[in-house]
């Protein structure tokens, strides 16, 4: 009889085989081989995206500014940047020499025709309604003086509008070549400035970069994703392996190289490897428990208070991560400078005033069923824990599994009664709130629809004082634990696992590999 472990390893091979043909070659002119959880969902920067998407957008585009290694905000495509008096108008000069894959020379045109089109709804960017005038800025009008010079005006200031254009799931507002597009307007293929170009997408096996020979890098270091991005390894090739025991026997065989998204449980277990190593650092990313408040059910906030209570924080954080003290209460990670003493205040199991909770609001046992995946083993993990637990106060919780794509799906919908999920890296505490808060009628994937916290999360974006925006932030945590439109459980840390041909690696707070931070022996 074959044994589950051997169907996986046969299993392996034939992922791995299938998506290495082509004549043998000697380790050195292999590709960096990665481990890819799921395919991408399109090549479009900000459009049709996820976290693999945006990962691999950050190789093929870049934005006019970008993320710094520290969170700060610093140049890309930009050389500088001149904010006017008032705060409404910013003017970017654009560094000389950079190309595009196709060896045209990125001009302020290129700039306005690539904003253009995210700026059409027809276009479904991921962060329009941040410049729209529904959330962080609005934005009245890009403007090119001169072939190196593009000018954005707003109608007021925006503390936070160069953070919004920086952030990865905006695609990093990447700019792209009229090329781009196929004759009708429509998407075709990414044509960046990046250093790399997207050499083949073979749909569900795997997506193949090559290192761009005419790529101008910025001086100095590595700094993120705004510094030095000069790559070394010609080719990358991102397979992918859904199966996380398959992906482990693949990377212990030597049939791939990286694996950069382990959980800490495989994270431990690969250490004691021969031959392997792990790769970590803190991130800002999210996981908690999103309650839906206009399910029939916990639409009552005592509802909601009663299953908060139910759980044993410390327990499930450690079964979790299987690290103690790790559980965070608030939006704001615990890398951030905002998180403070205020931030570490949150929910400690009480049964009998949860119990008490639920007599108060009629409770009679209806079902509440948490939607979760297996792709992501701490979120199904999250929901076995937690139905146990709310168990022990008498509420019936029921867990659904269902594939990543179709969870994300109901997320945007706001299709659930409770979900276990996880937030990308946001750089600055207001885009933490703003991430899952606002009008649930306008925008049905928002998690809090509180008018008076949204005031306050857009003063947040509007307020450059570091002791005010502090303020701030400590109340909405405070009234965000009253509402208890989610439950907040932890930071992601960013691990990756590396095989015996991976050199140096550098893994950051947005959980995302970066290539140009990797050698090869």
């Amino acid at each position: 009889m074959i044994t589950s472990a051997l169907r996986t390893c046969a299993l392996t091979a034939l992922l791995v085989l299938y998506a290495l043909s082509g004549p043998p070659a000697v380790a050195q002119d292999l590709p960096l081989r990665v481990r890819l959880n799921a395919d991408i969902r399109s090549t479009d920067p900000g459009v049709n995206r996820d976290g693999n998407t945006d990962m691999v957008m950050a190789h093929l585009v870049e934005g006019l500014v970008a993320y710094r290694e520290d969170t700060s905000i610093g140049p890309m495509l930009a050389e500088k940047i001149d904010v006017s008096s008032d705060g409404t108008s910013y003017t970017f000069t654009l560094r000389e020499g950079v190309r595009f894959h196709n060896g045209e020379l990125l001009t302020s045109s290129d700039v306005k025709t690539s904003w253009d089109r995210f700026l059409k709804k027809e276009t479904n960017w991921r962060c329009l309604t941040e410049f729209d005038g529904r959330g962080i800025a609005k934005i009245t009008g890009i403007e090119i003086p001169d072939a190196k010079t593009v000018v954005f005006k707003l109608e007021k200031p925006a503390a936070l509008f160069l953070a919004s254009m920086a952030r990865t799931d905006c695609g990093q507002s990447g700019i792209w070549h009229k090329a781009s597009l196929n004759v009708d307007g429509s998407w075709n293929e990414p044509i960046g400035t990046g250093p790399y170009t997207l050499a083949e997408w073979r749909k569900g096996q795997f997506v193949e970069l090559k290192r761009f020979g005419g790529y101008s890098p910025r001086s100095g270091a590595i700094d993120g994703l705004a510094g030095n991005k000069s790559a070394s390894v010609e080719r990358v090739r991102l397979i992918i392996v859904p199966d996380a025991a398959a992906s482990k026997a693949a990377l212990m065989s030597n049939s791939i190289d990286m694996i950069p998204d382990v959980d800490e449980t495989e994270a431990e277990d690969m250490k004691t490897k021969p031959g392997l190593r792990i790769a970590s650092t803190p991130t800002l990313g999210l996981v908690g428990l999103l309650l839906q408040t206009k399910d029939p059910v916990l639409k009552d906030v005592r509802v909601r208070r009663a299953l908060a209570l139910s759980i044993d924080y410390p327990e499930l954080v450690k079964a979790l991560l299987g690290v103690a003290d790790a559980y965070n209460p608030s939006a704001i990670p615990t890398a951030s400078a905002f998180y403070n003493r205020a931030h570490k205040v949150g929910y400690a199991r009480d049964l009998p005033a949860a119990k008490k909770l639920l007599a108060e609001a009629g409770y009679k046992g209806e079902k509440i069923t948490i939607l979760t995946n297996k792709r992501y083993t701490s979120m199904y993990e999250m929901a076995v824990l937690v139905q146990a637990m709310a168990g022990d106060a008498g509420i019936k919780v029921e867990f659904e599994v269902i594939d990543w794509a179709a969870q994300l799906d109901r997320y945007s919908k706001g299709d659930y009664s409770a979900m276990a999920f996880a937030y990308s890296a946001r750089f600055d505490p207001t885009l933490s709130f703003d991430m899952f808060s606002g009008p649930k009628d306008k925008q049905p994937r928002k998690v809090w629809d509180n008018p008076a916290m949204q005031a306050l999360i857009d003063k947040s974006g509007a307020t450059l004082e570091p002791s005010a925006r502090q303020t701030v932030f400590d109340d909405l945590h405070k009234q965000m634990l009253e509402d208890v439109p989610a439950i907040w459980l932890y930071n992601n840390a960013a691990l990756a696992a590396l095989g015996p041909r991976v050199g140096s690696y550098k893994t950051w707070v947005t959980e995302q590999p970066r290539f140009w931070a990797v050698t090869l022996k």
